[in-house]
């Protein structure tokens, strides 16, 4: 996992049309903006203008003001250069607040619509991708663009805009002149750009992979460090964040060397331009066929030449930096939630009988299924535990009766309707799954209730807590419902974590309760108040419990026995331990487990 950890698949390299493709894309982002962008192109060419008008005061200044001996051409000189120095200053603040407004909008709505099209996906989604790359996704990805967007789009437009002036002034003042310059740069600049484009391209790419491989080594170091401390793994941990660390130092290096041979292939050819125009303009001033001050001139303008190609090559590579990432954040926003809604949903009813039909299950990447050829019928009212060994499928079963999966063979149905058919709000509303351990999010008791139903009130959310006996608990917290739970609920015991999870199923009032064990991880002191809780949630409910405990299988109306991915035993407690199958050695097994209480301790 670590060794490839990295590493530019020939389906993420970009070539030109999808580098296109990618930006016209961005544009679609960037609509909303458009008046503000062209506002910032237009004072863009403006200063373009003032930058290109310097060397033309310069060689009125020294032909007419210092070669005819005219001091008002040399005033005037002097003044139009200060002026366009003036404007160029002015007109280039308001440039750069205009389009960092318009680039800061681009960047806050591309967040928006990267995270919004994450809570989207499925379950299965979560299984192929690592936590660290998603988050680097919204994180190292977007922010590799606020230099194309800070600064890197005006630079495209300056450089193009005073390359192409440039040309069209240094040709106006002397064709021999220009014909010197792009018969010794173009070819030598031309070939060399179109490898760098090769090169640049893979390697922004494989810098994008293995900053998303980085944080995500650095993700579960962060998330695991309970483990990692509890079996004394630091120094492996931190092995394999040096050999991530030092995968994308490389990366990096390899990015710097290219630009390096570029830059400076660049500037060299810059100053020996230089030396040919003095050379070659020399002679010509000398034959009388070109100014002095149209040389002087045409050395300033060879900068405002070589250093907008020079600029233009810095910004391919944030270009293909930013485009790289891009790239990646719309493959994430192109991928197909694998439970979708379907485009005309159909409502679930108040109740009815949750089934399954024939369902096979695998998850992505494997060759051996979940579940398979499984038929279940769940009646109205009924509490069904599933049991088995771990592996055998009884939580796929869970999922796939909930919907936090769709089946490859096969249909799941609630009453007459395919879940495939149904809306996911009404799906949701009908089916609740808590899951074994509640996850809390920062804020107070009360807003954690509240994420089952946004437009709860106070009072639906008291009255949640009451339903399931609990009320009171939280009303004796420091501040009640509104204390603080802090980061994943550590202000709060687990019991009181699960006790929240219960309270947000209640709030939502489900037909169909699916538990993975809600007290299995709880000291019994707690697990009593939680037992009480789920008992009271669970009355008049469908319940489908993924059981680990004895004491829940018995309270079961029909068990069902799951292993080697398919349905082996069904029915009730004393009916399967007749049976003397699966499930009466698990029973046996369960029981032995128990410790054994000796009547004459007291204990």
């Amino acid at each position: 996992m670590w060794a490839r950890g990295g590493g530019v698949t020939d389906e993420d390299r970009l070539d030109r049309a999808e580098t296109g493709r990618v930006l016209r894309r961005s544009m679609q982002f960037a609509r909303p903006y458009r008046r503000t962008i062209w506002l910032a192109v237009g004072l863009v060419a403006a200063s373009t203008a003032c930058v290109v008008a310097g060397p033309l005061f310069v060689k009125l200044g020294l032909d007419r003001g210092v070669g005819h001996g005219s001091t008002s051409a040399l005033n005037l000189a002097i003044a139009g250069y200060m002026v366009t120095v003036v404007v160029a200053y002015v007109v280039g603040r308001f440039q750069y607040l205009a389009i960092n407004r318009a680039g800061e909008g681009f960047l806050r709505d591309l967040r928006v619509a990267v995270f919004g099209r994450m809570q989207a996906q499925s379950m299965a989604f979560f299984d192929r991708n690592k936590a660290g790359v998603l988050v680097s996704r919204m994180t190292a990805d977007i922010e590799s663009m606020a230099e194309l967007i800070q600064w890197g789009l005006l630079q495209f437009v300056a450089a193009g805009l005073l390359l192409v002036m440039t040309t069209v002034l240094m040709v106006a003042l002397s064709w021999e002149l220009t014909l010197v310059v792009l018969l010794f740069v173009v070819p030598i600049l031309g070939v060399a750009s179109v490898r760098f484009q090769r090169q640049s391209n893979v390697a922004y790419l494989d810098i994008r992979e293995r900053v998303g491989h980085n944080l995500s080594n650095l993700q579960e170091g962060i998330a695991g460090v309970r483990v990692i401390q509890a079996y004394g793994r630091e120094k492996e941990q931190s092995r394999r964040f040096v050999e991530s660390n030092r995968a994308l130092y490389g990366s990096h290096l390899r990015a710097v060397r290219i630009s390096t041979w570029y830059f400076g292939l660049v500037e060299w050819s810059g100053i020996v331009s230089i030396a040919l125009i003095i050379g070659v303009g020399g002679f010509l001033v000398h034959g009388g066929s070109v100014a002095f001050g149209t040389v002087a001139a045409f050395v300033l303008l060879l900068a405002n030449l070589f250093d907008p190609v020079q600029q233009l090559s810095q910004l391919y590579n944030t270009v293909q930096s930013a485009a790289a990432a891009l790239h990646k954040l719309y493959l994430l926003m192109d991928t197909v939630p694998d439970v979708a809604e379907h485009p005309h949903p159909v409502p679930l009813p108040a109740s009815g009988e949750l089934s399954a039909h024939g369902v096979t299950f695998f998850y992505d990447g494997s060759e051996r299924p979940a579940l398979r050829d499984v038929t279940l019928a769940v009646a109205p009212g009924e509490r069904l535990a599933l049991v088995g060994p771990t592996g055998a499928g009884k939580s796929t079963l869970a999922k796939l009766l909930s919907r936090l999966y769709d089946p490859t063979e096969g249909h799941v149905s609630y009453g007459d309707v395919d879940l495939r058919l149904a809306s996911l709000d009404s799906l949701r509303e009908r089916v609740v799954v808590v899951p074994q351990e509640g996850f809390l999010f920062g804020g107070t008791v009360r807003d954690n209730i509240r994420i089952a139903r946004a437009d709860a009130t106070d009072d639906e959310v008291v009255a949640a807590l009451d339903a399931i006996g609990v009320k009171e608990r939280f009303e004796a917290l420091p501040e009640g419902l509104e204390t603080e739970v802090r980061e994943r609920g550590s202000r709060l015991s687990a019991g009181e974590r699960q006790l929240v999870s219960l309270a947000r199923a209640a709030l939502v009032d489900p037909a169909v309760l699916v538990l993975d064990e809600a007290t299995s991880n709880l000291d019994p002191g707690t697990e009593a108040v939680v037992e009480h809780a789920l008992e009271r949630l669970m009355e008049g409910r469908t319940v489908i419990v993924v059981a680990h405990r004895l004491s829940t299988v018995r309270r079961a109306d029909r068990i069902v026995v799951v292993d080697h991915a398919r349905i082996v035993e069904v029915g009730t407690h004393n009916q399967l331990v007749a049976l003397g199958g699966r499930y009466a050695a698990l029973a046996d097994a369960w029981a032995r487990s128990q410790p054994v209480v000796d009547p004459t301790s007291g204990r």
